[in-house]
């Protein structure tokens, strides 16, 4: 049977889904796969008369919960057709069933799951990958439009702009603790945030791609940070593998909610590297730690994530024999980009490329 993959594109109002989702299917049907692609529910239903912002809340409940319900039934009758294909496939959903619970009270969103016999966490597992595009609302406002989707409500002025970029990180919320779950940058060069679509995906689905350093700053924290930052606990063990590779597990925490996953980093070119991820559960987490690699001690971290200017930023804090060192890092700024630094962090130096601070090395006895 096919290894189908499961693909969620997501994002807050402007973000570039609809063209990156063009892009996909392009890209991805030039390489001999047959690309499944999931209608965004929402429009539909809206098309159709349902009014999300109606003051009726039964009305509104039994919209949300049929949303629900015809986003799983879709995604449940494309992945059977999927598994009759010869050649590889994928399915790629236009948002994906944890984003309709931004639109709610958390309340509410427990009385719909329940109802159709699901849970967050069973529904964030339905998916391989979830790709968040941010808003062209935060740090991109020039490119903000309303005008390829009617049924925006989000318009074009300063309270459009602020309900927005709230969307955008409420989605966001409702996605993290799910082991794959990347946000895509806003770019002056908009072909820069289709080519992270187009890599992530790839990375998913096995296929080699060009090692791009992440730009990485060791910091000062001057002042309290964003209280919409997501925080979380890194717990990083390396173990011993093969010469040429890189394994490890990680046990990501938020709160009360868990998260596995083992990792590995194996170049196939000089230039070219294949990264394996896979979530696990606890007992094959706790099962594999005796392997850990008797040379490195455990990483230990403190992260707080968050968007600025539609810049996406982990601000790592190290515990234990790395007390006192913090890093800052963001994906897909390029080196010649500007960096929107925020006024509560102050950069000591860039270290992006620095051996010495990968954590594999960072772990060294």
């Amino acid at each position: 049977m096919n290894d189908i993959k499961k693909i969620v594109l997501t994002g807050g109002p402007c973000a570039g889904k609809t063209t990156a989702l063009v892009r996909v299917i392009e890209h991805f049907s030039s390489l001999g796969y047959k690309v499944f692609t999931i209608p965004e529910v929402p429009t539909l239903f809206t098309q159709s008369g349902m009014n999300y912002l109606t003051k009726n809340q039964a009305f509104f409940y039994e919209g949300e919960k049929a949303t629900l319900e015809i986003q799983l039934a879709l995604e449940d009758k494309f992945l059977r057709m999927a598994e009759q294909c010869v050649k590889p496939s994928i399915i790629v959903c236009d948002r994906g069933a944890m984003d309709i619970s931004a639109y709610m009270t958390p309340e509410m969103w427990e009385d719909i799951t329940r109802a159709v016999g699901t849970s967050t966490p069973k529904l964030r597992e339905r998916y391989d990958a979830v790709l968040h595009l941010v808003s062209a609302a935060d740090g991109a406002e020039q490119y903000y439009t309303t005008a390829n989707n009617a049924s925006r409500v989000e318009q074009m002025n300063e309270e459009g702009l602020r309900i927005a970029r709230l969307l955008d990180k409420k989605v966001i919320h409702a996605w993290t603790g799910h082991p794959h779950l990347r946000v895509i940058n806003n770019h002056d060069d908009f072909e820069a945030k289709m080519h992270r679509v187009v890599k992530e995906i790839s990375n998913v689905l096995g296929l080699p791609q060009p090692i791009e350093e992440e730009r990485k700053f060791i910091v000062e924290v001057t002042a309290s940070l964003p209280d919409d930052c997501i925080a979380s606990d890194i717990t990083q063990t390396y173990l011993q593998g093969y010469p040429d590779a890189e394994e490890r597990l990680r046990k990501h925490c938020w709160g009360r909610k868990q998260v596995f996953v083992h990792t590995t980093k194996k170049k196939t070119a000089a230039n070219e590297e294949l990264v394996t991820e896979r979530q696990i559960n606890q007992h094959l987490y706790e099962m594999m730690l005796p392997l850990a690699d008797p040379q490195r001690h455990t990483i230990h971290k403190k992260r707080n994530s968050f968007i600025w200017k539609g810049q996406y930023f982990e601000i790592d804090t190290y515990l234990d024999q790395l007390e006192g060192l913090i890093i800052l890092e963001t994906k897909g700024i390029a080196t010649g980009e500007e960096l929107k630094v925020p006024p509560f962090l102050k950069i000591v130096k860039e270290v992006t490329g620095a051996q010495a601070y990968y954590n594999y090395n960072l772990a060294k006895k």
